[in-house]
């Protein structure tokens, strides 16, 4: 079964250190600044041309003080701070939508970030629906984060009447003083009524982001946490290390601030959590993530449709990614770019009526190939060998040779097992999926005779062809 994994301490402690932030191929480490604005606007045509459909990421800056969604006052000032910001995604958004076509439908959405008030994000989705193309709501996946203490019953019913259908909760901690920020502790009365409100209202999910690893989290403490996180049932969670969070936390630099449990306590803590989920029925997809076996995206793994794409597992992987807003990552085809995380770069580039790409990444055919074996490996935990020679038009174990000493051991270990034509991750190698993509990461004999059926250029034309499709 996909969702059956194992606790193996010999394999944790040989390879659960070859990178635990490891999120998928490329990661914006690969980036540089030879990529601009122009590439990005030639990327957009042929994503018209090719009319795929989008998903869209707008990302708004993260504020400390957060006002609720209905909360009229403005003790902090921030309104206008917003406002200001707002008004310069408006000109990123005209921009960018300018330069796609009428058929290309959103079927994904996600917004990051900070929390507006009710009318800035009111005037937000409406500006996004008079720019982009949105089938019926029922048919897409529009997710926003929210904190627990700015919302409430009301909060979620504001949110579907703006269209989102999934919603991400961040759980607090304990209550401790962390850089000048007070770290909050809300108690499971709130969450659980989130969560009803949800359900109440017919929100595909609800994910909980479930962190482990602060100075001040015991072993005991965390399984306290967990069990009242798997009394409330939600949809999803994400489980994840603080010393390594997923992209929405990382712009919080506080967050770990504060330091860190040690190695062992975190083991213990991670341990546990995967014990309890896997026994209260979650299964995992993989990366951290654990879902209930009715979740789209545990039913898109079961019929070998999941994808991931840089904002994580989806189960909409055609989808040309757009990412907006300050430090937003787009990824069109074999382009990938970044906006400046720089926020007064980001609005000055606006002012002046110009895209604020940073940097980015063209992926050349070794590139693509990586790619799609990664993904692969982190969606479905194995790989057709077979299928990747002809339609890259290579030899798998000649182009991934300098690859093959490593998966060798991997094997050895019980990590994998590499067959003629295939490769699987048994569940004791799930937990460490991470480790086995970064070994395909080596360099490859990409450019020998022997590795190689079709020339180069071919390869880039099959693996475009793959992407129109």
């Amino acid at each position: 079964m996909l969702d059956f994994i194992r606790w193996d301490s010999k394999l944790i402690d040989r390879y659960d250190q070859a990178d635990p932030n490891y999120s998928g191929y490329p990661e914006a480490i690969h980036f540089h600044r030879g990529i601009g604005s122009l590439d990005l606007l030639r990327a957009l045509r042929s994503s018209r041309q090719a009319q795929l459909p989008l998903s869209l990421y707008v990302q708004l800056p993260f504020c400390g003080n957060r006002r609720s969604f209905g909360d009229d006052q403005d003790p902090t000032g921030e309104r206008s701070n917003i406002s200001s910001y707002l008004h310069r995604l408006e000109c990123e958004i005209n921009l960018i939508s300018s330069h796609l076509g009428p058929r290309q439908w959103v079927q994904q959405f996600h917004l990051g970030g900070g929390v507006p008030g009710a009318a800035e994000l009111r005037w937000l989705m409406s500006h996004l629906r008079k720019r982009f193309n949105w089938p019926n709501f029922d048919s897409g996946d529009y997710n926003i984060e929210i904190d627990p203490p700015h919302a409430d019953w009301s909060t979620m019913g504001f949110l579907s009447e703006q269209g989102f259908n999934h919603v991400s909760i961040g759980v607090p901690d304990s209550d401790m003083t962390d850089m000048g920020a007070v770290a909050y502790f809300q108690s499971s009365a709130q969450i659980r009524s989130l969560i009803d409100a949800a359900r109440t209202l017919h929100y595909r999910s609800v994910n909980v982001d479930l962190g482990f690893g602060r100075l001040w989290q015991t072993p005991a403490s965390f399984a306290r946490k967990v069990a009242a996180i798997i009394e409330l049932q939600p949809d999803r969670l994400t489980v994840f290390d603080y010393a390594y969070p997923p992209q929405r936390y990382k712009l919080r630099r506080w967050v770990a601030a504060g330091g860190l449990s040690c190695r062992e306590d975190k083991l213990v803590m991670r341990q546990h959590c995967i014990k309890e989920l896997t026994a209260a029925g979650y299964r995992f997809i993989g990366m951290g993530q654990f879902v209930l076996p009715d979740d789209d995206l545990a039913i898109a793994q079961e019929s070998g449709r999941l994808q991931r794409s840089c904002q994580g597992y989806t189960r909409h992987g055609r989808c040309d990614h757009v990412g907006l807003g300050v430090s937003a990552i787009s990824q069109i085809g074999d382009l990938y770019v970044q906006n400046t995380s720089d926020l007064e770069r980001y609005q000055e580039q606006l002012n002046m009526g110009q895209l604020a790409t940073d940097r980015g990444l063209r992926c050349e055919a070794v590139d693509l190939v990586r790619r799609e074996v990664i993904e692969r490996l982190v969606c479905d935990f194995e790989l057709d060998l077979r299928s990747i020679d002809d339609r890259y038009g290579l030899v798998f174990r000649d182009y991934f040779s300098a690859s093959w000493p490593l998966l060798k051991q991997m094997d050895r270990d019980g990590l994998i097992v590499l067959g003629d034509d295939f490769i699987s991750i048994p569940p004791a190698g799930r937990l460490l999926v991470g480790a086995v993509c970064k070994a395909f990461e080596h360099d490859t004999d990409a450019h020998s005779p022997k590795a190689l059926r079709r020339s180069s250029a071919d390869q880039r034309v099959a693996a475009d062809r793959k992407l129109t499709q």
